[in-house]
């Protein structure tokens, strides 16, 4: 099981070249080991290191490796130990076809045990993308594109596969499901590859590959077909965003550049939407009241972050539009029959619009009939694609494995579509509608003075760097912050984090405080207040260590809490969007102390295009 880059070359100039490159564009996505198989005189030459790309280019670089042909591979070990053995490209039994696979072959272990019966193949490697490359050298009869697609009927799974053959110098063949699958347009030379970054250096125009689909990739021309091969055509896309969009610029890691970019995301995401008045406009979005009043449900359906993010947006939107909501983990969501017809808009949530299990849930969504609305950040992602309708967030690329401006811009687009259908309902009064327009309007300001706790945190994070476990609680809108800054600990200082509603200490979570146990209290709520009061006294009794984040000029909170981190006043309903970023600041000095790799943190991929 594989998921991370592919890049794929034929032209004119040297393929080495351009896969290293490619590969390198994508190292963001998290990876233990890379290789390259080139077309070099009708022969198919493989080069594959683990560790870092530097490592696999130190490989190849005095060595006669070269040809106009060629694919390469980041693989991110999820089946089989980080080791060369296990890296791609593999290679058919008689080494004439090379593949590169990100997904998982679910039947697997079927294929093996039928390829070693009928064809006697002895595997190298602990795999299940090698079975591609013997299942595909098993149908060979001189024509790669035949031979891919009897090995795709055989395969389940999710895939994104591209090959190459001695015998065929002139072509890559590429096949899509359900994982991310482009291909871009050169200049007497073309392109495959996972993600728009790797080809950005050479190109700018790109199809995106689509389920099912097979892609036969020359030096003059790039052919897409469905599954009956019948031609597609199909309109390109240019992608205008910049590459250096995708570089640190001057930051150590892209993690603290994110975090500071929050503010102009933020404003972006808003501005796009909003007019001289005031009123929101959902980017042609069509939903009229008379479409609302026909919803009876809405399901927010998310992974990881984005379903932290969603935890809010079904309180905005029982708030403000009065529709009732439930928030469900994508990947559990289909497992369970859920109740789901025409009345129904689901609303999916996704960074990269690719994990799979988002995009299954989506798709079970659709056959059950309801709408689906996506909210994501990647233009012409599959979740985007599949959706009836879209709503991007505006963020820019976003690099660090760990999400901090996807968060908080997928929080503004909730609250936008909150807002928006309370509005068209005729539920959310005028005078609150603009009430929180305003708010809306001084995140961006209110988001950089938040970013200027960074100090305070940076000292905190000294004397806690050190902790085996660190608790998070709060109430209300404050237990998705709660949940979102505990994973981003999680995720990059790799401390043991426990998240948890603070009215549910006392039933079972309080055995576990002891002297000095850090706990993070979550008190921006105002309407809650009092109640947070209570818990910080429960959790101080038991001699706990707590600092605070509340708004400024909250002397009573500061009074019975060890140490406060202050945001700006603003209305409960927006504090979510500025406490968790002391809390993504925290969760990276700490990670800075403790030497983590705190863009590519270990056993993490930027986009889970596996279940």
């Amino acid at each position: 099981m594989t998921m991370c880059g592919i890049v794929g070359y034929v032209g004119n100039n040297s393929a080495k070249d351009m896969i290293i490159d490619g590969l390198k564009s994508l190292e963001y996505r998290g990876y233990d080991s890379a290789g390259i198989a080139l077309n070099a005189k009708g022969k198919i030459i493989v080069r594959k290191e683990s560790g870092v790309i530097a490592n696999l280019e130190k490989k190849i670089g005095k060595q006669d490796f070269d040809g106009n042909l060629g694919i390469g591979h980041t693989r991110w070990a999820t089946h089989g130990s980080p080791i060369r053995e296990n890296a791609h490209p593999h290679l058919s039994a008689d080494g004439r076809i090379a593949i590169v696979h990100n997904g998982i072959i679910e039947n697997y272990l079927e294929l093996k045990a039928q390829l070693k019966k009928n064809h006697r193949i002895e595997f190298k490697s602990e795999t299940d993308s090698e079975v591609i490359a013997h299942l595909i050298g098993a149908h060979y009869k001189g024509d790669l594109v035949e031979a891919v697609r009897k090995a795709v009927e055989r395969m389940r799974g999710a895939y994104a596969v591209g090959a190459i053959a001695a015998d065929e110098p002139d072509k890559i063949v590429a096949v899509r499901k359900d994982a991310p699958l482009i291909a871009g347009i050169g200049q007497d030379s073309n392109y495959l590859a996972s993600d728009i970054p790797a080809l950005l250096k050479y190109t700018r125009d790109i199809y995106l590959i689509e389920n099912d689909e097979i892609v036969i990739i020359t030096a003059d021309d790039i052919k897409i077909y469905d599954e009956d091969m019948t031609r597609v055509r199909r309109e390109v896309m240019h992608v205008t965003w910049d590459a250096a969009a995708a570089e640190k610029g001057g930051y150590e890691h892209f993690m603290k550049k994110e975090i500071c970019e929050q503010p102009e995301g933020i404003r972006e995401t808003l501005e796009r939407r909003l007019d001289d008045r005031g009123d929101i406009k959902l980017d042609g979005v069509e939903l009229t009241k008379k479409e609302l009043d026909a919803i009876d449900r809405i399901y927010i359906v998310a992974c990881g972050t984005a379903s932290h993010a969603g935890m809010q947006g079904k309180a905005l939107i029982e708030r403000f539009a009065g529709i009732p909501t439930e928030t469900d983990l994508a990947s559990e969501f289909r497992y369970r029959n859920p109740l789901v017809n025409e009345r129904t808009l689901f609303l999916c949530i996704s960074q990269s619009g690719e994990t799979l299990d988002t995009l299954e849930a989506l798709r079970e969504a659709k056959r059950k009939g309801a709408r689906v609305l996506s909210i994501c950040n990647v233009v012409g992602s599959s979740v985007a694609r599949e959706s009836d309708d879209v709503f991007y967030t505006w963020a820019g690329p976003e690099i660090a494995v760990a999400s901090t401006k996807a968060y908080t811009t997928q929080l503004v687009c909730l609250y936008l579509i909150a807002l928006y259908m309370g509005r068209e309902r005729g539920v959310l009064p005028e005078s609150e509608y603009r009430r929180m327009i305003e708010e809306l309007r001084a995140l961006p300001q209110k988001a950089e003075e938040t970013l200027k706790t960074e100090n305070q945190i940076r000292e905190l994070a000294e004397r806690f760097c050190i902790k085996e476990q660190i608790f998070y609680i709060g109430r209300g809108q404050d237990v998705g912050t709660a949940y979102e800054a505990s994973l981003k600990l999680k995720e990059v200082s790799y401390i043991n984090s426990f998240a948890i509603a603070a009215g549910e200490l006392k039933h079972g979570t309080i055995a576990l405080i002891r002297k000095q146990t850090l706990f993070f209290v979550l008190a921006s709520q105002d309407a809650l207040y009092e109640k947070m009061l209570s818990n910080i006294e429960e959790i101080k009794a038991r001699s706990a260590h707590v600092v605070s984040i509340a708004k400024k000029g909250n002397r009573r909170i500061a009074k019975v809490s060890d140490e406060t981190i202050f945001i700006p006043q603003c209305a409960d309903e927006v504090a979510p969007i500025l406490a968790v970023i002391p809390l993504q600041l925290l969760a990276y000095h700490i990670a800075k102390l403790k030497k983590r790799n705190i863009d590519k943190p270990r056993n993490l991929a930027k986009s889970v295009t596996v279940e």
